[in-house]
């Protein structure tokens, strides 16, 4: 279980910084870093990477394996505690607050800023690293792929469809990103699958999900991962959130997917709310996604 590094923060002096940042420069290499090698990666003394060697691993920021070798890898606080920093630094945030959501790919906590904004770490490849590595195609060209590059890649992935979204899609607004860390903007809503519509909502939400998605096509991404766990909805509508596998309309299986994500959001809905939603052609929704003629459900239903 990761655990929340804010509380050790405070404790960490820019020395301490310093090798962690060597243990991450060298993990690019090896999944464990040889000891002897971060005096070069961190630039301390033998003597001062001990001692913070020390320091880190108490505060399981570290972990140690005996191989051939004397060697050290990130554990994720410890990557957390390397974004943070870099956050602060950047006066991106200035105080850190409670959970907001914890997943198998991704932990989201409440920070302070001028306003209370979202802190999502992604998590990808901790628990299930191989089957990231074979599903995710940004980790497909790699020989050594450590869970470091994996969650870094899937921020950066996130956050360039956020920020080509933004503010056209509904979307969580991005304001800063930092290896696997993304700040974005809190939003104020209820998850979809946690939503009790009343029955004269229930189309009208699955037309507002349906239409952001052929904003987001027109913009140029298909979600890839659609359901009822990724929609908020607001007292303005609804919110699109969790990016990070979406993919170019210009993806060879970008159709199937957006077909994929239709079916999803729609099967939810015909599940959940039967007397309101009743045969949807999804083939026909998804044509008209594709050609930005989208308009109302009952144009698609039999």
């Amino acid at each position: 279980m990761v655990q929340n590094v804010a509380s050790v923060m405070p404790e960490l002096e820019p020395e301490d910084f310093h090798l962690l940042s060597g243990v991450e420069q060298g993990m690019r290499f090896s999944e464990y870093v040889n000891r002897e090698k971060l005096t070069e990666f961190s630039r301390l003394s033998a003597e001062n990477v001990d001692y913070r060697l020390d320091r880190c691993e108490d505060r399981e920021l570290v972990e140690r394996k005996t191989i051939q070798y004397e060697g050290f890898k990130l554990t994720f606080e410890g990557y957390d505690a390397l974004a943070l920093h870099t956050f602060v630094e950047r006066d991106t945030i200035e105080g850190f607050g409670a959970p907001l959501g914890v997943g198998k790919e991704s932990d989201v906590y409440e920070v302070q800023s001028y306003k209370p904004m979202a802190l999502k770490y992604h998590r990808e490849g901790y628990t299930n690293f191989r089957e990231v590595m074979r599903e995710r195609d940004y980790t497909s060209d790699r020989d050594h792929v450590s869970w470091l590059y994996t969650a870094r890649k899937a921020a950066e992935r996130e956050y360039e469809a956020l920020e080509t979204l933004y503010p056209d899609v509904s979307v969580p607004q991005p304001i800063d990103t930092n290896r696997h860390a993304i700040v974005m903007e809190k939003v104020d809503g209820v998850e979809l699958s946690r939503t009790g519509l009343e029955p004269e909502q229930v189309v009208p939400v699955l037309e507002l999900i349906l239409d952001e998605m052929q904003t987001a096509y027109g913009e140029g991404f298909v979600h890839a991962d659609m359901s009822e766990y990724n929609v908020f909805v607001t007292t303005q509508g609804v919110v699109v959130f969790d990016w990070p596998q979406a993919v170019p309309t210009d993806h060879e299986n970008a159709r199937e997917l957006l077909t994929r994500d239709v079916d999803n959001i729609v099967s939810y809905f015909q599940r959940k709310y039967p007397a309101h939603v009743g045969d949807v052609d999804v083939d026909s929704v998804v044509e008209a996604l594709t050609s930005a003629t989208f308009g109302a459900l009952a144009d698609h239903t039999d």
